[in-house]
């Protein structure tokens, strides 16, 4: 009976470390950081293959794929970003790694130049209060609701 007793409290202490084993390797596992890659995937390679004056529209579409985003005005420009972050569980996520390539295209659609840029453009922005400012006059909640009594046709011609 005794050599019974001795083995069920060695194998108690075992089952006990391995558990306290499990939880810390648990532990240690919730609190590595998360990476997360957003937007276009950087691969050095490709970026560096698209040069001015000999590469077109078709041929950085063909190597680099459609761009996250394409100027509207001037000059036909793409935009590749890409960004890395980390962050800890339970923490507000903050950038590793910032990267914007701008193609920039001709009329005919030849590139004219690459500009590269990095995390050291960015700007935060700190929101100024609790309110947005607008132009305009501050109005209540009547004024709002009875504000456009008579106002509709009154400046128009009155009868026939």
């Amino acid at each position: 009976m005794g050599l019974n007793s001795g083995n069920g409290g060695l194998l108690r202490s075992s089952y006990a470390k391995a558990a306290l084993l499990g939880c810390a390797v648990f532990a240690l596992g919730a609190c590595s950081s998360i990476r997360e890659s957003r937007g276009f995937i950087n691969d050095q390679v490709l970026t560096r293959s698209v040069q001015p004056g000999i590469d077109n529209i078709r041929s950085v579409e063909g190597t680099l794929g459609r761009p996250t985003f394409a100027s509207q005005y001037g000059n036909q420009t793409w935009y590749y970003i890409s960004s890395t972050t980390g962050r800890k569980p339970f923490v507000r996520p903050r950038i590793d790694a910032h990267s914007v390539l701008a193609v920039r295209f001709d009329a005919s659609g030849n590139v004219i130049a690459v500009d590269r840029s990095g995390i050291d453009e960015v700007v935060y922005l700190q929101p100024d209060g609790d309110m947005t400012p607008t132009l305009g006059r501050e109005r209540t909640f009547l004024e709002d609701l009875f504000g456009n009594i008579g106002q509709v046709g009154a400046g128009g011609p009155t009868g026939p």
